[in-house]
């Protein structure tokens, strides 16, 4: 059985399973078909190799981050680029979104679920980042009293 010894742990699988969910759940979805991305009326991570690609990126560096506790200035380098990642993703979602309303005057954009998993990836990845800095005084003050 698997057992987690330290809550970073648990916050660093957390947010790379919030990246993960991010393949299932669409951003936006409209009303009215358009040209580009939104011409199946849904806009997803699929509908831009940016958006994939943040998203691996994001789930394997949180992801990795978990077997890096022998090395907390590292773990903790990488929990907060999980939480650029995080930052990045809903943005970039959004501009292209943006983008593809100013084609279409019409159309109505409805913000979906997708948003939601970038933000929960963002809450735990800075947990995990501030659980690694407790952790690392604790060591050192550890290390002070040998």
């Amino acid at each position: 059985m698997l057992v987690i010894q330290r809550i970073q742990s648990l916050f660093l699988l957390l947010s790379s399973a919030a990246f993960w969910t991010e393949f299932a759940l669409p951003f936006a979805t409209t009303d009215v078909a358009s040209q580009g991305v939104m011409n199946d009326l849904v806009y997803n991570i699929h509908d831009s190799p940016v958006l994939i690609g943040l998203t691996i990126i994001g789930g394997l560096v949180t992801l990795s981050a978990i077997f890096l506790f022998n090395n907390r200035p590292l773990q903790k380098r990488l929990s907060y680029l999980g939480v650029v990642m995080a930052i990045l993703l809903p943005l970039i979602a959004f501009l292209l979104i943006y983008n593809e309303r100013t084609g279409d005057a019409l159309s109505t954009i409805n913000y979906d679920l997708g948003i939601f998993p970038p933000l929960v990836a963002l809450i735990f990845a800075v947990l995990a980042g501030r659980a690694i800095g407790k952790d690392d005084k604790l060591v050192k003050s550890m290390d002070r009293l040998r």
